[in-house]
C-alpha cells in the first residue's frame, strides 16, 4: 500500500506476479501497472486505504476505500476540482512466495 500511494507503481513488480487473472480474464504485471499509472496521471492524489483484511490459506480479501480529486476525466467523472471517494473489495490468491528471510 506504500508504494501504491506513493505512486511507486513501477514497484509492482515486486508484489504482482508475472501472470494473473483480473475479473476472470488473464492479463500481464505490465498491463496492471499500465493500469495503475492510468489511475495516477487522472488522478494525481489518489490513494488507498485498507480497512479490513480476511486471509484464508492462499487467498486474501481487502475492503479499501479510495479517494482522489481527478485532474482529467476519469471514469466517466469529470474533473470539477471535487474529491470523490469509493470503496473497492479486492480479492487475491497468493503464489510463488519466496521466504525472504531464506534468501
Amino acid at each position: 500500500m506504500e508504494a501504491l500511494n506513493a505512486h511507486e507503481f513501477d514497484r509492482m513488480a515486486e508484489f504482482i506476479h508475472d501472470e494473473l487473472a483480473k475479473n476472470g480474464r488473464p492479463v500481464t504485471r505490465d498491463d496492471v501497472i499500465a493500469e495503475l499509472k492510468g489511475h495516477g496521471d487522472a488522478v494525481p492524489d489518489f490513494t488507498w486505504r485498507v480497512r479490513d483484511v480476511a486471509i484464508d490459506g492462499n487467498r486474501v480479501a481487502a475492503r479499501l476505500f479510495n479517494k482522489g480529486t481527478p485532474a482529467k476525466e476519469w471514469f466517466g467523472v469529470a474533473p470539477t476540482g471535487e474529491t470523490i471517494e469509493y470503496a473497492e473489495y479486492s480479492f487475491h490468491k497468493v503464489r510463488d512466495v519466496t521466504d525472504a528471510s531464506t534468501s
